[in-house]
C-alpha cells in the first residue's frame, strides 16, 4: 500500500508543481520603452515635430531590442468623440506632428542603412478624420470643415458621422523616419525655398510652436533651419503610405551616427491617396525592432524603401467599384496643384498632357459623385470615406497623353 500511494503523490507532486509556472513569466525579448509623458507634446521631453540633427536622442537600444512608442495623434489636438467641425477650426497646424524620440541605435553610422520592423500597433480607442479648409486633395472643392469621430477597436471602427460604414483595422506609421544630417537640412531646406520662390507650395521653417524649443523654438539655437515635418523626404517622416503594415520591413538611410528613429502620425486606416488630408488618425503603442545593415545607404537614394511578404493580399478588397479618369478639365480651370505654373497655358487647355494629378482628381471626384448617389451620403461623407478606405491606383504612364488613373473603393465595409 505504501509503494502505490508514493506512486501516485509524486505524479501529483509533479502536476503541482507545473501548475505553479506561467507561460506569461517566461520572458524572451529584450524591450525599451519609450513613454509618452503629459497631456501634449510640449509637455513631453520625448516628443518633438521639427527635424534638424541637433535634436538630441532621448535613449538608446540595441538593434534587435523590441522598442515600443507611445505615439500621440497627428495634430496633437484636444479633439474627442463628441468633437465638432467648429472645433476643427481651433487646430494649430504649427504643431504638426508630434514625434515621439528620437531614439539612437547603437553602433549605427552614418551611410549605414536602418531596417525597421514593424512588431505591432495597440490602437486608441478614439480616433479622427478630418477636413480642414485649405488642405487635402479636393480642397477646392470641399472648403468648409468637418470631422468624422471614430470608435476604435483592433477589429473595426465606426463612426455616428459614417452611419452604417464599418472600416476594418489595418494600422499603420504615417509618420516614421531618421533625422538628416547637416548636409541633408541645407540641401532639402534650399530646394523647398526654391520652390516657394517660384510659386509652388513650401513649408519654410516655423519657430512658433517648434519643438523642442531650445533648438527649433523661436530662441531657438537653430530656429532657422529646423525642417517641418509634413512633407515626406528621403530621410522618411510622413510617407502616409498604408501597405507598411505589420511585417513589412521599412529601410532608410541614416544620416547622422545613432540614425534618430521617430515614430509618430499613427493611421488606424487609410486609403492610397489619404485625399482628404487625414486617414482615420489616432495615438497608439507601436513596437518596432531594428537592425543595422552596415554601409548600404548609397543603395537608397530617391527615397526609402520598404520590403514584406503576404501582408499586402490583407488590403485588396473583397468587393469594390471603380472610377477611370485621365488628365482632362474645363477649359479655363486650373487646378489648385498647378496654380504655382504657367496658367496662361494651362488655363485654357482641355486636355493637359501626361498629367496624373488631373486624372486623379477626376477619378476621385467621380467617386465622391457616385458614392454620394448610391448610399444617399452628403459629398463631404464620401469624400471621408475615399479618405480611409479608398484606393488611387495609376493604371498606365504611357499611353500619351492621357496616362489613367482609377479610384477603387471597397464595397463590402458599407452596411447599409
Amino acid at each position: 500500500m505504501k509503494i502505490r500511494t508514493l506512486a501516485v503523490a509524486v505524479p501529483l507532486l509533479c502536476i503541482a508543481a507545473a501548475a505553479q509556472a506561467d507561460t506569461s513569466s517566461v520572458k524572451t525579448q529584450s524591450r525599451v520603452l519609450v513613454k509618452k509623458m503629459g497631456v501634449h507634446c510640449v509637455d513631453d521631453p520625448h516628443c518633438f515635430n521639427r527635424y534638424h540633427p541637433a535634436i538630441k536622442p532621448v535613449m538608446t537600444a540595441k538593434p534587435g531590442q523590441m522598442i515600443t512608442f507611445e505615439t500621440r495623434d497627428a495634430l496633437d489636438s484636444d479633439l474627442t468623440i463628441d468633437s465638432l467641425p467648429k472645433d476643427v477650426g481651433a487646430i494649430d497646424l504649427n504643431l504638426v506632428h508630434p514625434l515621439t524620440g528620437p531614439v539612437a541605435i547603437e553602433g549605427a553610422k552614418r551611410g549605414d542603412v536602418l531596417a525597421i520592423t514593424l512588431i505591432d500597433i495597440e490602437p486608441d480607442e478614439y480616433g479622427y478624420t478630418t477636413v480642414v479648409p485649405g488642405f487635402g486633395f479636393l480642397r477646392d472643392r470641399f472648403t468648409e470643415p468637418f470631422v468624422a469621430n471614430w470608435k476604435l477597436s483592433r477589429v473595426d471602427a465606426e463612426a455616428a458621422q459614417l452611419p452604417g460604414v464599418r472600416i476594418p483595422f489595418n494600422g499603420f506609421m504615417g509618420t516614421v523616419g531618421v533625422l538628416p544630417g547637416f548636409p541633408e537640412v541645407d540641401a532639402w531646406e534650399a530646394r523647398e525655398t526654391q520652390l516657394g520662390k517660384a510659386g509652388g507650395v513650401a513649408l519654410p521653417p516655423q519657430p512658433v510652436g517648434a519643438l523642442p524649443s531650445a533648438v527649433c523654438g523661436v530662441n531657438g539655437s537653430h530656429k532657422d533651419k529646423c525642417l517641418r515635418t509634413i512633407p515626406p523626404r528621403e530621410n522618411g517622416g510622413n510617407m502616409d503610405i498604408k501597405q507598411m503594415v505589420v511585417g513589412t520591413t521599412l529601410l532608410l538611410p541614416c544620416y547622422v551616427d545613432g540614425c534618430g528613429l521617430f515614430i509618430g502620425d499613427v493611421h488606424y486606416a487609410q486609403g492610397d491617396g489619404e485625399v482628404a488630408g487625414t486617414a482615420i488618425e489616432m495615438g497608439a503603442k507601436v513596437t518596432v525592432r531594428t537592425e543595422i545593415r552596415k554601409g548600404m545607404a548609397s543603395m537608397i537614394k530617391a527615397g526609402p524603401h520598404f520590403e514584406g511578404g503576404s501582408q499586402l493580399k490583407k488590403l485588396e478588397p473583397d468587393r469594390f467599384h471603380a472610377t477611370v479618369s485621365y488628365p482632362i478639365k474645363k477649359a479655363g480651370e486650373v487646378p489648385p496643384q498647378h496654380k504655382y505654373l504657367n496658367g496662361d497655358k494651362i488655363g485654357p487647355l482641355v486636355n493637359m498632357s501626361e498629367d496624373l494629378t488631373v486624372a486623379a482628381r477626376g477619378a476621385l471626384n467621380e467617386m465622391v459623385d457616385w458614392l454620394a448617389a448610391t448610399y444617399g451620403w452628403s459629398p463631404v461623407q464620401a469624400y471621408v470615406y475615399t479618405s480611409v478606405a479608398c484606393d488611387l491606383r495609376i493604371g498606365n504612364v504611357v499611353d500619351v497623353p492621357n496616362y489613367a488613373v482609377s479610384t477603387i473603393c471597397p464595397l463590402e465595409h458599407i452596411t447599409k
